[in-house]
C-alpha cells in the first residue's frame, strides 16, 4: 500500500486522514487483507512511525526518486520474485470486492493487470498488479535516468486492461475539497439505500 507521498496538495499526511470512521491508511489496508498473504506499507524512512504506519510491515523508500515509482520499485526490491498488487491509500472507495476481481482477472503473461482509469485511457497505475519481470525492466529504465512515472511505464507496455469500474470506485482523494465531495458521495448513497429499504 502506497502512504509515502509528500500530501502537497491536501497539506496534511493523508494517511492519516479521518474517511468515515477510519483512516485512509487502514481502510486501504482492510480492503487488501482479505485479498493478499500480507499487506504492506511503503513510506519514506521518516514517515515509519507516522500516522499508524507501525501497525504495518513497512518497506522503506530505496529508490531514489520521488512519487509512487519509489514505493512500486522499492517493494519489488524487497521481493523482486513477487509479482505486487499496489493500492494507493487516497482510493478510497476501493473495495476488497474491487480487489478481488482485479486478482482474478490477472493475466502472468503480460506486464501488468490494470482498471481503466477513473478520467484517462490509460491503465490506473495505483491500482493494479504488477507482475516481476516487468518491474525489473522499470527499475532497470529508472536507474539508467529514465522517468520514474508508473503511468508513462504501463502506457509503453502490454497491459491487460479491465474496464474501467462503475461508479467513481478509483476517484482519488488528492485535496482536502476531493476527500470531502467522496465522503458526501458515500453518505448520499448510504441515504439512497436506507429510504429504499
Amino acid at each position: 500500500m502506497l502512504t509515502g507521498g509528500d500530501s502537497r496538495r491536501m497539506g496534511s499526511d493523508k494517511a492519516a486522514l479521518l474517511y468515515g470512521h477510519s483512516t485512509l491508511l487502514d481502510r486501504a489496508a482492510r480492503a487488501l487483507q482479505p485479498v493478499v498473504s500480507e499487506v504492506f506499507v511503503s513510506a519514506r524512512a521518516e514517515q515509519r512511525g507516522a500516522a499508524g504506519r507501525s501497525h504495518y510491515p513497512l518497506i522503506a523508500d530505496s529508490i531514489p526518486v520521488r512519487g509512487p515509482a519509489a514505493g512500486i520499485l522499492s517493494a519489488h526490491c524487497h521481493d523482486p520474485g513477487a509479482a505486487w498488487l499496489v493500492l494507493a491509500c487516497d482510493l478510497p472507495l476501493v473495495s476488497s470486492d474491487l480487489l478481488h476481481q482485479l486478482v482474478a482477472e490477472r493475466d502472468t503473461d503480460l506486464a501488468a493487470t490494470a482498471w481503466l482509469a477513473e478520467s484517462a485511457e490509460q491503465a490506473e497505475p495505483l491500482c493494479a498488479v504488477y507482475e516481476p519481470a516487468t518491474l525489473a525492466a522499470f527499475l532497470r529504465a529508472v536507474k539508467a535516468g529514465g522517468k520514474p512515472s508508473p503511468q508513462q511505464w504501463l502506457d509503453g507496455q502490454r497491459v491487460k486492461l479491465l474496464p474501467r469500474p462503475s461508479g467513481r470506485v478509483l476517484a482519488g482523494a488528492n485535496t482536502p475539497a476531493e476527500l470531502a465531495g467522496l465522503q458526501g458521495e458515500i453518505q448520499s448513497r448510504l441515504t439512497e439505500r436506507k429510504q429504499d429499504e
